[in-house]
């Protein structure tokens, strides 16, 4: 079996809290999508987010909700994960403008702490 260099998880923000407060079922669909993530490898239930190159938003249901992991991995050596959230959208399928908006600010901090580790 190959091994494989592991890119380790940098957690912005409340990101982990946010994560250890979900059902374990989700916790446990995010940790191995992160899993595959951190070997490179896109997890089947993630994809770009639209609007935002370079980020990548994981998609987990669970008891008719929506929960929402989005992380970047073209930071270094590090993959960096910048939010986790229940989506409660009010149009449709979009992702709310205050949550874009978190993804912003974090992304910009985990921008800064990429550049202060090189």
């Amino acid at each position: 079996m190959e091994n494989k260099k592991f890119k380790p998880i940098i957690w912005i923000g409340s990101s982990l809290k946010d994560l250890q407060d979900c059902h374990e079922a989700v916790k446990d669909e995010v940790g191995y999508a992160l899993y595959v993530a951190q070997q490179g490898e896109m997890p089947s239930n993630a994809k770009l987010l639209k609007g935002l190159p370079g980020i990548i938003e994981i998609k987990t249901d669970y008891n008719s909700d929506a929960y929402r992991t989005v992380y970047a991995v073209k930071l270094g050596k590090k993959l960096y994960v910048l939010h986790v959230f229940k989506k409660k959208s009010k149009k449709g399928i979009s992702t709310p403008k205050s949550d874009i908006n978190m993804i912003k600010i974090r992304f910009k901090i985990a921008q800064n702490r990429a550049r202060e580790e090189k």
